[in-house]
């Protein structure tokens, strides 16, 4: 049985980790959606590249050896997979580019809350 997460949890817990960085905003879903597709992929592929014996490289006919494929979709998707993440500012070097947005109470919330 395989214990990848689904793509809807990644994606869930993706917004948890934005919320609790202060920086996910809801018009950033379907960018994080796609990070969560290709993450859900990526282990996918991890999970099946294991199970098949971590075979790094193919011979050709003519008795040369080049990457395999499911190496190179991985290397691919793991590119793809640091890009989102810049962008979602989920990794250290990005995130110190971003200032976190508080969540600031109208005056009227403020004075309500202190009745």
């Amino acid at each position: 049985m395989s214990k990848i997460s689904t793509k809807d949890t990644i994606k869930r817990r993706t917004i948890d980790d934005m919320k609790a960085l202060g920086i996910h905003k809801p018009q950033y879903n379907r960018l994080i959606d796609i990070y969560a597709r290709l993450v859900h992929e990526y282990l996918k592929l991890s999970e099946e590249f294991e199970k098949s014996g971590s075979e790094y490289q193919t011979f050709t006919a003519a008795g040369g050896a080049k990457k395999s494929p499911i190496v190179a979709t991985l290397e691919s998707l793991r590119k793809d997979i640091i890009s989102y993440s810049d962008r979602l500012c989920l990794n250290p070097k990005s995130l110190e580019s971003v200032t976190a947005e508080k969540e600031s109470n109208s005056k009227l919330a403020s004075l309500l809350k202190d009745i």
